[in-house]
């Protein structure tokens, strides 16, 4: 089975890379269909071991204890207000572009000058060169072992926000591996907790930290200093373009609040697959009416930035979507939780210093490693299990505040 697995995924992955360009639905579920048939077996197989559901057996795998009953609940929660929230969001973005018009920026932007700054941006937040490194790859990725983490990013001359958040996204997975318990290194219990956690931890820095007023104030005369002054670069501009909601095909691009959406329709799409509900060729018709009732957007005919944008179904990574989402509302809840317990902390970042921000995750989540379930290690951090009221109110503060 592993081995029909490995070599099913490697033609369809590798297939997909020219794919994908071209729009070439037909040929992807050609090479498509032997993997999902195998994902099935696989799904049946843990799911007769373990009692789970099909699709929860497979979600196991990156999100230990988590199930579809829960996904379902939190995701339809946020599918009752988030379309209402990105209209609010745009239409107040609409009122104050009219009195105070948002500034692009304007390029180009050397490489060398965006390398040097994201290296800056990395020591800013703490990340350990002496036990890590920055390379550049096609897609960003965080890699290697404690002791020595690999990061990537991708650079485009047009635009610098894309590498620079990439790379603050990718710095918060590297300091939670670089703050593992060294004490039990190469034991189960030193490794991350789940990939949720994971991501709540790229999230803590790309979203709540990156896009923090007082962090993108220190981080504005770096940008001047890297690539020369201009007017978008003021602090209060650079904040607007960091936090600008604009719905779009593409779910790397997305920003904060449309994200979720884009994890919504892949898990209601993947799940039912998984479930033999639906099969392939019902995916461009299920993919174009979510993409219509969440986001407002007419996909029919894009299959290169509808169905075959990402790298997971090629891969037979089903079950790992929702860990994104999943992580951006631990991380709103674990700035809630440090807001709680260090009242001054927003004004601890205005000036620069990001200790405390640090010190906490280091004790609540980073220390803790494997040593809890997730539920657990939630609880313990932060009073409570998974509450996505947090992120929901998060959102609220910061976009139509």
């Amino acid at each position: 089975l592993v081995q029909r697995r490995q070599l099913a995924t490697s033609r369809c992955e590798h297939a997909w890379r020219t794919q994908r360009p071209a729009g070439d639905w037909a040929g992807f579920v050609e090479n498509f269909r032997p993997v999902l048939a195998i994902a099935r077996e696989e799904a049946s197989l843990l799911s007769a071991h373990s009692g789970m559901s099909k699709y929860d057996a497979l979600m196991d795998r990156f999100e230990p204890g988590m199930t579809c009953e829960t996904v379902d609940r939190v995701f339809g929660d946020v599918r009752q207000w988030l379309p209402g929230l990105i209209d609010a969001a745009r239409e107040q973005q609409a009122r104050e572009a009219q009195t105070r018009p948002l500034i692009d920026p304007v390029g180009p932007f050397p490489l060398a000058a965006q390398r040097a700054l994201c290296e800056q941006v990395m020591r800013l937040l703490g990340f350990d060169f002496e036990g890590g490194r920055l390379d550049v790859s096609t897609h960003p990725f965080c890699g290697g072992v404690p002791e020595d983490v690999r990061m990537t990013t991708r650079f485009r001359e047009d635009d610098f926000l894309g590498s620079l958040m990439g790379t603050v996204h990718e710095t918060g997975h590297g300091r939670y591996e670089q703050n593992l318990p060294r004490q039990w290194l190469g034991q189960p219990v030193a490794q991350a907790r789940s990939m949720a956690l994971h991501e709540s931890q790229s999230l803590s820095f790309e979203m709540q930290l990156g896009s923090h007023p007082g962090f993108v104030h220190r981080l504005a005369p770096l940008v001047s200093a890297a690539f020369g002054a201009q007017p978008a670069f003021a602090p209060q501009n650079l904040h607007r373009l960091l936090t600008r909601v604009k719905p779009g095909l593409i779910r790397v691009d997305a920003d904060e609040v449309t994200y979720p959406a884009h994890i919504i329709l892949r898990y209601e799409i993947e799940r039912p697959l998984i479930e033999g509900d639906i099969e392939p060729e019902d995916v461009p018709a299920l993919w174009d009416a979510k993409m219509k009732e969440l986001l407002g957007l007419d996909t029919r005919g894009n299959f290169k930035d509808g169905p075959l944008q990402d790298v997971h179904w090629p891969e037979a990574l089903f079950g790992y979507f929702p860990c994104y989402s999943l992580g951006a509302m631990y991380a709103a809840q674990w700035f809630a939780a440090m807001r709680r317990a260090l009242p001054d902390v927003d004004a601890s970042i205005g000036q620069g210093d990001l200790s405390p921000v640090f010190d906490w995750l280091r004790e609540h989540i980073w220390s803790q490693a494997s040593r809890w379930p997730t539920e657990e290690l939630a609880r313990r951090a932060s009073g409570e299990a998974l509450n996505p009221a947090h992120f929901r109110a998060h959102l609220e503060a910061r976009y139509l505040g």
